[in-house]
């Protein structure tokens, strides 16, 4: 049989899910994003299904034509590379799909805390923090954003300006205080 119709496998391949991208949703969870991390993720959508697919198609397509593909790296690479891009185009399809875009500017002004607050608590020790509470998809720690779905957001979730929370962690209960909330402003 050709080498052409069997399947060039890697465990890892038959995964569905990207193996580098974040968690799965929790079940029975929608997948909020904000309306520039959805546009985040079709920017990359449609830069994987428009640019960088089909130049690998044409790379493959051109080191098949090479001769013996067993000892290729071009054509060996090419796949591989073409499996991952498409691995990725599937995730980001799925979640895309699955996204509820819900868009913070609309309680601006408001003290309550929601998806997409940006909120300054103080813990007992007396350290001020700011955070963003963002979609799965989106949230970068290093920013200073978590996913709506960690035990600091569910925490602070439905909290008031002056509000006392109460976080589970590992060392224990941890009691926060809200110092301040914010929303970006509406567009113009």
């Amino acid at each position: 049989m050709s080498k052409a119709f069997t399947r060039e496998s890697d465990a890892a391949d038959d995964e569905d899910d990207d193996p580098g991208g974040p968690s799965p949703l929790p079940q029975g969870t929608k997948n909020y994003m904000t309306p520039q991390g959805y546009a985040r993720l079709r920017a990359e959508w449609l830069q994987l299904m428009d640019e960088e697919r089909p130049k690998m198609v044409e790379t493959v397509s051109w080191a098949a034509k090479n001769g013996d593909r067993s000892e290729n790296g071009d054509y060996l690479y090419g796949k591989k590379r073409l499996r991952e891009i498409d691995r990725r185009i599937r995730f980001l399809t799925r979640r895309l799909d699955q996204a509820e875009v819900a868009d913070p500017s609309l309680h601006h002004g408001n003290d309550q805390i929601f998806f997409g607050a940006t909120v300054t608590y103080a813990t007992t020790r007396g350290e001020e923090r700011t955070i963003t509470i963002k979609g799965i998809d989106e949230a970068d720690a290093l920013a200073g954003e978590v996913s709506w779905i960690s035990p600091i957001a569910r925490a602070l979730l439905k909290a008031r300006e002056g509000d006392e929370v109460r976080l589970q962690t590992p060392g224990g209960v941890e009691v926060l205080e809200v110092v301040e909330v914010r929303y970006p402003a509406p567009p113009a």
